[in-house]
């Protein structure tokens, strides 16, 4: 499985961006599709995950209610839409896929994209 991961960038506080993660490689129809982050020394986080069969949603408490996953299947793409964003929310994001069914774990995912970087000024 590849994962191409687009739409970082530079916003103000308050500002919106999407990220695309783009898969092929394998069909993915039973996978969770999750989008982490990891800022300058910090460990990496689970942001929200979604799965594709079903479209089942997972969000970090510090996202819950300004950041939306979704999918298009046609497409192969994970969405990430972003709003009311912070300064705290700069960070490297990945996209990564998994098999399994916990995934809130980043070690539990199989697969990952390069990060985009996601630049919030206050």
């Amino acid at each position: 499985v590849q994962l191409q991961a687009s739409g970082g960038g530079l916003v103000q506080a308050g500002g919106s961006l999407r990220l695309s993660c783009a898969a092929s490689g394998r069909t993915l129809s039973s996978y969770f599709m999750g989008w982490f982050r990891q800022a300058p020394g910090k460990e990496r986080e689970f942001v929200a995950a979604i799965k594709w069969s079903g479209g089942s949603t997972y969000y970090a408490d510090s996202v819950k209610g300004r950041f939306t996953i979704s999918r298009d299947n046609a497409k192969s793409t994970v969405y990430l839409q972003m709003d009311s964003l912070k300064p705290e929310d700069t960070a490297v994001y990945y996209c990564a896929a998994e098999s399994g069914s916990y995934v809130y774990t980043a070690t539990n995912y199989d697969f990952w994209g390069q990060g985009t970087q996601v630049t919030v000024s206050s």
